[in-house]
């Protein structure tokens, strides 16, 4: 009996990538380079599924190009490289790998937190320039946690375990969702009192058309000159452009990005130029268990949709309400 073929658009690991090799014929994008649209289309010619990673747009250009596609597994949380409209009209199944990265995503957020509000890239600088001749009270003055205000944008599974983490520095915990209306992690309040009584602001909210540059020039503006701002969600949900002008003109005090638009930044970015501005390549989700987790779980919902089954993680679950 043929194995069903797939194409798997990058390396993922061993974990993951040993249950698609049992179960299917598998053409996998072996550079480090995600495929161009080129190779993209012609990689899932004549394919009965696709594993792909967020950097690839999946539209129903894709799709099209795959007549006999089953299903559609996303090693990641966020579906927004993912027409999912396209994929429920023609009846594929989309799958996602969720919770297992909340943790690590979490630990992050708050780890860039620490750092910009603490300063410790310019610390290390510091230390390698040549600069450190002795103890100095005035050196690089940060940020204080306890007794602070820290304001979460989007509570969902990793806003939430931003909340907890929060909790074991004495920081007071608002919150700004419109589907969390009670939660006993934080306090609900509006994105513009967030933004003003905010001491930290952490982005975690899926990219949308009402969140692509939610962080702009005007919700900048309400941000206290002392704030710092954390974005691990998307990063489009921030103007970078309006962004560099706050940090220059130090209206707030300080940034740490995870995600960047475009990925990667590009080199002559001027916010890599700026000292209270950390980014960094896309590591929220980047510890050994959480991407084996990952991979594991985008070969499941794989061979799921290859088999006939129902996905373990899917999410646009209509799809099977459609009558065939």
């Amino acid at each position: 009996m043929r194995k069903p073929s797939v194409f798997v658009t990058r390396g993922i690991p061993e974990k993951g990538l040993r249950l698609v090799l049992e179960s299917c014929e598998a053409e996998i994008w072996s550079e480090e380079i995600p495929p161009s649209r080129h190779d993209l289309l012609q990689g899932v010619r004549g394919k009965d599924g696709l594993l792909a990673l967020l950097t690839d747009r999946i539209d129903a250009e894709v799709m099209d190009a795959a007549p006999h596609l089953r299903v559609i597994s996303n090693c990641a949380v966020g579906m927004d490289n993912v027409d999912l409209a396209a994929a429920t009209a023609r009846r594929i199944p989309v799958g996602n790998t969720p919770d297992v990265l909340t943790d690590a995503t979490a630990d992050f957020a708050f780890a860039l937190l620490l750092a910009a509000a603490r300063r410790i890239v310019e610390g290390v600088e510091y230390v390698k320039s040549g600069r450190w001749k002795t103890w100095n009270l005035q050196v690089l003055l940060g940020a204080d946690l306890a007794g602070r205000t820290l304001g979460i944008v989007g509570f969902g599974r990793i806003g939430r375990a931003v909340a907890r983490r929060a909790q074991g520095f004495g920081l007071r915990v608002i919150y700004c969702d419109p589907a969390v209306a009670q939660d006993p992690a934080g306090t609900p309040t509006s994105l513009d009192t967030l933004l003003g009584e905010a001491d930290f602001v952490s982005l975690h909210v899926p990219l949308t058309a009402e969140t692509c540059h939610m962080i702009n020039d005007q919700s900048l503006g309400r941000m206290k000159s002392t704030a710092v701002l954390i974005n691990t969600s998307r990063g489009p949900v921030v103007d970078h452009d309006a962004l560099y002008r706050a940090l220059k003109a130090r209206r707030i005090f300080a940034a740490g990005l995870d995600v960047t638009e475009p990925e990667p930044l590009n080199l002559d970015s001027p916010l890599l130029h700026l000292n209270n501005c950390i980014v960094l390549p896309h590591l929220g989700s980047a510890s050994q268990w959480t991407r084996d987790q990952m991979a594991l779980l985008a070969a499941e919902n794989l061979i799921a949709g290859l088999d006939g089954r129902r996905l373990p993680h899917c999410v646009n679950p209509e799809v099977y309400d459609i009558t065939r």
